[in-house]
């Protein structure tokens, strides 16, 4: 393997302040190594980002050259990686990644690469785009001089996601990098050059290759984004959505019968995700916003009278998640999040329409729970309308709503309400061991308090239970 013969392209100075880079760059001159900075330190110190993950290439060995590194610092926190030839150093916040300068690619349908040693240009011209292709020296005869073989400084100064080889080359050595393409292009809002999507288009069926849980990795990273719409419309673009997300794209498509017209639901959700990502950080509620709808393709019925309609498409669409989820490998907990938002979504909106009684907000209060302000949150994200008119009372109606949730909260006590008599004490009021009257107890007394019977505190509940003593007892000895 002969050394690095590209010369720099200009310096980078301002570098040599970081402490960290100047110790290592210490241990690269007392060693005779060449070493360098690469890839997303580089790119985020162009673009005004601290960051605390920084990736070294060497000309050589990796490990050996992060052992010598971590001996200078006087840490033993070390972990190495002989399989991959990378070596983890943690010291004070900053994990330093070091690595042999290697090509690699994948072979037919494997999903592990081919890895053999290389010189910095072929390392790299192997990375995934031009804008993470650049490294900074920290070698004596050449400190701090940035290496740019490929313009990436010129593409992040344009805003261009594009390949350092031809992306058809980049794609087949991993198809990964066809998401992360899309991943940056939405955190960074840089434009993907055409031929660059062109070849992802071509390619996206050699995701299949790829580990559903890298693939899951990069869509949360998306969906975790500032706009995330620009994501998913890149996504369904290159035709990568249809393979990874089908049900979403399902969505697409403007109703129109007998005059009739219903809204495209693939870019109204999208349009209620960004309106939640402007509120929230919280992936699990951008996930509901991605999933609230996802069932009305499955329950679109016409009525020559009243339109469009979609029955049922909260329940069915909650019924839907669990498969979804578990193709994502996701967390259970998110799923029964997103689950009962997607179940609950049409509640709030439904109190507008009609004059409910207190007995409604307190079951709504009752069943979102610790979940309610992000219920919320999704429902006013969930008005798209583009008449200015219909929207205003959208959001007046909805606003009153909440303003009776506050109202009914605070005089009832609702959230995370359950029976104020506790199953212990009903056993021995009513003589009857553990089992399901002792839950036939509970829910009588709260069906009596969410329908305004009696308040929600204990000696109302206690009373009322001992006053319907023979609901719970009568169901006993049927029962026997």
């Amino acid at each position: 393997m002969s050394s690095v013969t590209l010369k720099s392209s200009a310096t980078v100075p301002e570098m040599a302040a970081e402490p960290i880079l100047q110790k290592v760059s210490t241990v690269a001159q007392k060693t005779d190594t060449r070493a360098f900075v690469v890839g997303g330190f580089v790119r985020d110190h162009f673009l005004a980002k601290k960051v605390k993950d920084i990736d070294f290439v060497v000309e050589g060995d990796g490990i050996a050259f992060a052992q010598a590194v971590a001996r200078h610092l006087r840490t033993r926190n070390v972990v190495v990686y002989k399989k991959f030839g990378t070596a983890l150093v943690r010291y004070h916040g900053y994990e330093l990644e070091f690595v042999g300068a290697r090509k690699e690619s994948y072979r037919g349908d494997s999903r592990k690469p081919d890895v053999e040693p290389a010189d910095l240009q072929a390392d790299l011209s192997r990375r995934d785009f031009t804008i993470n292709a650049m490294a900074v020296s920290l070698n004596r005869q050449d400190a701090w001089g940035l290496f740019d073989p490929f313009h990436g400084r010129q593409d992040l100064s344009l805003g261009v996601m594009r390949t350092p080889l031809e992306p058809q080359t980049t794609f087949h050595d991993d198809p990964l990098r066809i998401l992360r393409g899309i991943r940056f292009a939405t955190q960074l809002q840089f434009a993907i050059e055409e031929k660059t999507k062109l070849a992802m288009a071509e390619m996206h069926e050699r995701l299949n290759i790829i580990s559903q849980e890298r693939i899951t990795d990069e869509f949360v990273k998306i969906v975790a984004a500032p706009v995330p719409s620009i994501g998913f419309r890149l996504l369904d673009e290159v035709n990568v959505l249809s393979l990874i997300l089908p049900e979403f794209v399902e969505l697409k498509g403007v109703d129109e019968k007998d005059g009739h017209f219903h809204k495209d639901v693939f870019y109204h959700t999208l349009k209620v995700l960004d309106n939640v990502a402007s509120v929230s950080t919280g992936v699990p509620l951008r996930l509901a916003a991605i999933f609230h709808d996802i069932a009305k393709p499955r329950t679109k019925a016409f009525d020559a009278n009243k339109g469009w309609s979609f029955h049922g498409h909260d329940e069915i669409g909650a019924r839907m998640l669990p498969a979804i989820f578990r193709r994502f490998r996701l967390p259970n907990e998110w799923l029964r999040y997103v689950q009962k938002l997607t179940r609950l979504h049409l509640r709030p909106i439904a109190l507008t329409e009609e004059d409910c009684t207190d007995s409604a907000y307190r079951r709504l209060l009752f069943q979102a729970g610790a979940e309610l302000e992000d219920l919320l949150t999704l429902c006013r994200a969930d008005i798209t309308s583009r008449n200015k008119e219909r929207r205003r009372q959208h959001l007046a109606n909805f606003d009153f709503v909440v303003k009776r949730l506050e109202e009914v909260e605070q005089k009832d006590k609702m959230r995370a309400f359950q029976s104020p008599v506790r199953g212990d004490e009903i056993m021995a009021l009513l003589s009857i061991g553990a089992g399901p009257l002792v839950g036939r107890a509970k829910s009588m007394i709260e069906e009596a308090i969410l329908e305004g019977v009696i308040p929600n505190d204990y000696d109302a509940a206690k009373a009322y239970l001992l006053e319907n003593i023979e609901m719970v007892t009568v169901h006993k000895k049927q029962k026997s």
